[in-house]
């Protein structure tokens, strides 16, 4: 798992417009059928972790566990964040082959 390669991809995703952030956003993304993968900061709670699990499981979207609240903020230059959902098939299969688990 490359760490650096897959924040710069969600950086890069982040300018295209491709990423919600912040919990409400990223379950409606996902609830919607918008999100194609999510990201949950490892420290994140355990309600969290586990919220966001069920629900990708639920609904079948990978979700990847990585990074701290801050580095994922910084990433798509916002504050702290605990969760982000890429909405972009293209990026989602990129950061998926960094994650060693592409389909």
């Amino acid at each position: 798992m490359n760490k650096t390669k897959i924040l710069s991809l969600l950086g890069l995703a982040m300018k295209a417009g491709k990423i919600v952030s912040g919990e409400f956003s990223t379950e409606k993304a996902v609830k919607t059928g918008k999100g194609y993968l999510v990201v949950v900061a490892e420290e994140a709670s355990d309600n969290t972790k586990k919220k966001f699990s069920n629900m990708c499981h639920f609904y079948q979207v990978p979700i990847a566990y990585l990074g701290t609240k801050e580095e994922l903020g910084r990433t798509i230059g916002k504050e702290f964040r605990a969760s982000l959902a890429v909405l972009d098939e293209n990026f989602t299969k990129a950061i998926l082959q960094q994650l060693d688990v592409a389909d």
